[in-house]
């Protein structure tokens, strides 16, 4: 089964969960899901940037006003007020969470599926997000970040089939070079791709409810860049398949001309 909307990240080897999008079940063919499986619990503030949707999805503040997450999140273009998107704080039930209606959902034109590409979705809030808890967080422009070790995190579930997460959960997974990728999911949009995971032993991961979530990394300076967005993946955490994720580099100034436009 795939991981897509709602994916969630099952960090088995520590637990994290992610907002929406990537590994579940093995499957005759690999689908989108998602959430962190062996992750652990993000501190207060440590990531001040993610952000969870209420139709059981992550993302990230591409501005204070506008979020970045999933194509496969959303039901296409248009006006919308029904997604709440709740910020700044780890705990869901936190008093000091601040909560904004949407108002308009802009998703990738090019999108046919969490498989082939285009895993981009803008969601444009009533009013900006502000707060000492909260931040943006800035978007790979270059495959320059697009190796090494990310982090991934989430609310999805902490494991393959498991119900979403309180806590954003959080957990590292290094790169997976597209020959490796393609080896476990034949046909993969390479392009518009980036994987990463333990291909070898499986065990942390991106799970149901970590769809549209944010991969990031560190810069030269220790800043946040956002590097990948969880996409889909073939069960949660499984040997073999590691998850895979929107490269944001590739699709960085579709994001920047939509983001314009709204």
């Amino acid at each position: 089964m795939k991981r897509q909307l709602g994916r969630f990240v099952c960090l088995l080897a520590g637990l994290v969960l992610g907002a929406g999008a990537l590994v579940l079940p093995a499957a005759a063919s690999p689908e989108p899901s998602p959430s962190v499986v062996g992750g652990t619990r993000a501190a207060q503030g440590e990531f001040p940037f993610v952000v969870r949707l209420s139709m059981g999805c992550g993302g990230a503040l591409y501005t204070s006003q506008i979020v970045l997450t999933a194509a496969h999140c959303v039901d296409g273009t248009g006006a919308d007020s029904s997604i709440t998107a709740t910020a700044g704080a780890v705990d869901l039930n936190s008093g000091s969470a601040v909560k904004v209606r949407s108002s308009y959902v802009y998703q990738s034109p090019a999108f046919t599926g969490a498989e082939n590409g285009d895993d981009w979705a803008l969601i444009k809030l009533a009013s900006p997000v502000s707060g000492g808890q909260v931040s943006t967080l800035p978007i790979a422009t270059s495959t320059a970040y697009d190796s090494g070790t990310f982090t991934i995190m989430g609310w999805g579930a902490a494991r393959e089939g498991g119900g979403q997460q309180r806590y954003l959960l959080k957990a590292t997974v290094p790169f997976v070079d597209d020959a490796t990728c393609a080896r476990a999911y034949p046909g993969l949009n390479a392009a518009g791709s980036l994987c990463a995971g333990y291909v070898s032993q499986g065990g942390v991961d991106t799970c149901q409810g970590d769809s549209g979530g944010p991969m990031v990394r560190q810069d030269a300076a220790g800043r946040w860049v956002q590097v990948g967005i969880v996409s889909w993946g073939n069960g949660c955490a499984r040997a073999g398949y590691p998850g895979v994720y929107t490269q944001v580099s590739t699709y960085a100034a579709d994001i920047a001309a939509a983001a314009a436009g709204l």
